[in-house]
Parts: C-alpha cells; structure tokens; sequence
C-alpha cells in the first residue's frame, strides 16, 4: 500500500532526520510582497505556482525563505538584516530579502530568464532572445544570491533547495566555496531535447553550475532524459542514463523525477468554509445572471497557457451547438505577468481583441460568452470560482506541471465538474481521468467542451473522485518528503531505506513517469 504523505509526517521527517541542519530555501519570487496600498501598507500573496507549493513545506520546516524582494513597501517592514517573520498571520519561518538594482533585474530576469531560458525550455514557438549583458546580470545575480545563503548559512550544516530557472549557476558557486553544503535544486519548467538546447550560448557554463547540485529534480521522468542526454552531448561528465546520474569532477549530481503538487487538505477543508460561500455569491453578482454552464480559466497571461486557442475552441463550440448559445458562459481569470516584455503585452492586447470578438458575435442582450477579469485574485476567490464551474479548462500548450487542474480538483469536495486538462501538462500524468486534449487542436478542444456540458451526473462523479484521489496522494507533501529523502541518502543510504516512517526512493520512481516521444 503506498503511504500517503501529511504535514505531520513531513514534520516528522524533518525533526528526526534534520534536527541539526539548517534549511534554506531560494527562490526568484517571494511568498509575500508588501505594497503600499490606499495610503498604507499590504502583505499580499502573488499567484504564482511556485510559491503556493513552496509556503506549506516551509512552513512544516521553519528555517529561511532567501527570495528577491520585489515590493514597493518590502524594506519598510524588513530588519537591519533584511528578515522579516512569515507567514504574516502565523509566522513559523524566516523570510529574507535580496536588494536587487532595476538594471538588475531588467537584464536577469526580463531579459536572460524570461525571454532566453523560458520560451528555449517551453519550445513554445516563440524565438528565445540572448544577449551577452543579460548573461552577465544573470551571473551577477545568481553570485548575490550565493552571498547571501552563505551568510545564512553561516558555516553551520545546511541543505539548501534552489528553485527554478533563474538560478542555474548557483549550485556550483555554492559548493565551490562551501563544499560542505547539501545542495538541491528544482526546475520547474520543462528541459527541452538535447537539439533545442544546442541554441544556448553559454551552455557548457549553465550546465556546468547545474552540475554542482548533489540532487537535480524535474517534474517528470521525460525531462530527466532530455537533460541526461544534453549533458552527454555538450560537456565532458560521466553520465548513467539507466539510475539518471551524471558525474563531474569527482562529484555526482542525482537526476529525479518529483511532479509536484499541492496541499490538498489545506484546499478540501478552504473549499468548503464560509469565506468561499461568502465569494461565491460576490461572484454571482459581479456575474449577474448565471448560465446554466459556466466554464473557467484561470491563468497567468502567459504565451505558454494557450489562452487564445482556448476562446478560439469556445467561439467553434458555439457555432458547431447553436442550442447552446446563451446557456454556456465563460469566465477567464488572467494574472498580468511580465508586461515589461513586448511579446506579453502583445498577448494582453490579444486577449481583449478575442474576448471582444466573441462577445460582439454570440452576445445577446445581458449575455456575454466570455468574461475576462484581469488581476491578481485571493486562494479563496478563486476557490468560489472553482466551486461555481461546471467545467475548468487548463490548456497549456507545454507546461511543467500546472498546479491549477489539482486546485481545481481539491476545491470540488462535491465531487461535480470536469476538468478539461492539455496533455502537454505535466499534471496530465496523474490525472488521467480528466478530458485530455491536443491544446493545438481547436476542433479537439470544442469537442470536449460539448463533452463536458453533456456528460452525465454518474460519469462525472466518478472520474471526479479519481482525480481527487489521485491529487490527495501526490501532494506537496509527498513531493518534498521524497526530495528531502533522496538528498539523505547521499549521506546515508541504509539509514533512510530503513525508516519505517517514509518511503525510499528506487529504481521504481525511476521509471515510474514513462517516456514520451
């Protein structure tokens, strides 16, 4: 029987195990930005995927959260040190803030990470942008960040998680000058094949910092390959493809497939509180009348989220279903992300043309097919929204994971709706029991639309309880108990076989994700 992962046994974990290693997490965004609002001062949690999954292991953990502070009110509520208690409400960890110049962050982030390494990763079709000042602000940054893990850690035992793209020369600048560190990091975009790769110009170098980490995970299995492949093309290491590790300079790096996920008993029991019946009725007047359909997507307004292609599916829908003009209603959640970049103000502009046309052609009197909301929305909000849906649509064109289709799943404690989920989503994976469709295919996608507004109670019931069954068994907790797991057993392989508390990694995780062509 396969253990189910909790709070508590991840807490447990980290008692018996790291009771004497400090835990610092890193990351690009912060888990909470303060604004100045209305004349005062806001603690708000961005939407972003990363630190949703991230805030509930810290918590379990305490330790520090090193992370870019980005608000315009960050340093008024921070210490001389730049720390600060978090979360607000119920502080259990540590959150410190790095100062990070515009220039900075224009060049690192706009520019090498979000228009370089994002869409070369995505293969999204759209081109990557390189630039040599762009690369430099990315090491510059990256050495900033180690300074300051280092300061934290200050020469004690410590186990440092990195997380994501933007920080892939870091591994290595950590270990050179603090060998004695346990270093993991998390990709959570996708790595492309070995020929997509080849376009990076400082390839060898990114990899090479890559390569200092003792555990490297992916969502995926496939992934995992597509990296173990890169690396045996373009630098000199030593590279086991059947266990996925690579070794360099004496030193070896593990390859993993973790797929994230979310805390689902946090989502189940939110789901079901007064706060979310208080939104659903703030909703359902902000709506006005209420279709007897009402689909959802919720995204941040990004090239990859296939956003276009999904008002393009609805528009076909209707003409193919005239009978369901006016019954079946459309509601878009789209998070602005990265407007400094033209090709994501483009797509804002893309957005609202599409959502316009729609509402022009099959409008009629108060009804409107789509209704596009713009901003940055709570948990519970969005919660509401889940809960009022009869049908969500996640159509990535290539995502990583997608944590949107699990939050969708765990806030249906009813057991109702269908999730309609692109197979070029990580999530695809283990939720197979939603509608998976070619996010390309525009009839594909209309088609299961039709499905989901016609699918019956009992069918729709059953494959609901699948997916959140699946969903409460690979949750966050899971996934980082296995991370923390696996970089113990670089220490002490036996000890953590034998924990009668936790699960081992095998050969099984392995080869547990299959291989996509």
């Amino acid at each position: 029987m396969t253990h189910t992962w909790t709070k508590h046994g991840l807490l447990d974990l980290i008692a018996n195990r790291m009771q004497d290693v400090r835990f610092i997490a890193v990351s690009n965004r912060e888990p909470y930005i303060h604004r100045r609002i209305d004349g005062g001062i806001r603690c708000i949690q961005p939407a972003s995927g990363l630190a949703t999954a991230l805030d509930p292991v810290m918590k379990a953990s305490g330790g520090v959260w090193v992370a870019h502070g980005s608000g315009d009110a960050d340093r008024e509520v921070c210490d001389s040190r730049s720390r600060l208690n978090a979360p607000p409400d119920d502080p259990t960890y540590t959150l410190r803030r790095v100062w990070l110049s515009k220039r900075l962050e224009e060049e690192y982030y706009y520019g090498l990470a979000n228009e370089g390494l994002w869409p070369l990763c995505h293969v999204a079709f759209h081109r990557p942008r390189f630039s040599q000042k762009n690369w430099e602000s990315y090491r510059e940054v990256n050495q900033i960040f180690a300074d300051v893990v280092l300061e934290e850690a200050d020469g004690m035992p410590a186990f440092v998680f990195i997380q994501d793209y933007h920080f892939g020369l870091l591994p290595r600048m950590l270990k050179t000058q603090a060998p004695n560190l346990h270093v993991a990091q998390f990709w959570h975009i996708p790595w492309p094949n070995r020929e997509t790769f080849r376009a990076f110009p400082w390839k060898e170098e990114l990899l090479d910092g890559m390569l200092g980490n003792d555990l490297l995970g992916f969502h995926l299995r496939y992934h995992c390959v597509n990296f173990l492949d890169t690396v045996d093309r373009h630098v000199e290491a030593k590279v086991e493809h059947e266990h996925g590790d690579i070794t360099r300079g004496g030193r070896t790096t593990m390859v993993r497939p973790f797929p994230i996920s979310i805390d689902f008993d946090w989502h189940d029991a939110s789901a079901r509180s007064a706060e979310v019946e208080c939104e659903m009725d703030i909703w359902r007047a902000q709506l006005g009348t209420m279709p007897e359909f009402l689909g959802l997507g919720i995204d941040r307004i990004d090239y990859t989220k296939g956003i276009p292609e999904r008002l393009q599916a609805l528009d076909l829908f209707l003409e193919r279903n005239p009978e369901y003009r006016g019954r079946v209603g459309f509601v878009q959640i789209g998070v602005p992300s990265r407007m400094q970049i033209g090709d994501y103000r483009e797509l804002n502009c893309e957005i609202a043309r599409e959502t316009e046309r729609l509402n022009e052609k099959w409008g009629d009197g108060s009804y409107r097919p789509v209704r596009l909301f713009r901003g940055e929305y709570s948990q519970i909000q969005l919660m509401a929204l889940h809960r009022l849906a009869n049908f969500c649509i996640v159509s990535p064109l290539h995502d990583g994971m997608n944590l949107v289709a699990k939050e969708f799943v765990a806030s249906r404690y009813d057991e109702n709706g269908v999730l309609i989920l692109s197979s070029f989503a990580g999530a695809a994976r283990e939720l197979t029991d939603a509608l998976l469709v070619n996010p390309f295919s525009i009839d594909e996608m209309a088609e299961a639309i039709h499905r989901a507004v016609t699918m019956g109670p009992a069918e729709c019931r059953k494959r609901m309880q699948r997916l959140r069954a699946a969903t409460a068994e690979n949750n966050i907790y899971r996934w980082a108990g296995k991370i923390l797991l696996t970089l113990l057993k670089t220490e002490s392989s036996e000890q953590a076989e034998s924990s009668e508390q936790t699960e081992s990694v095998s050969a099984a995780d392995w080869d547990m994700e299959g291989v996509e062509v």
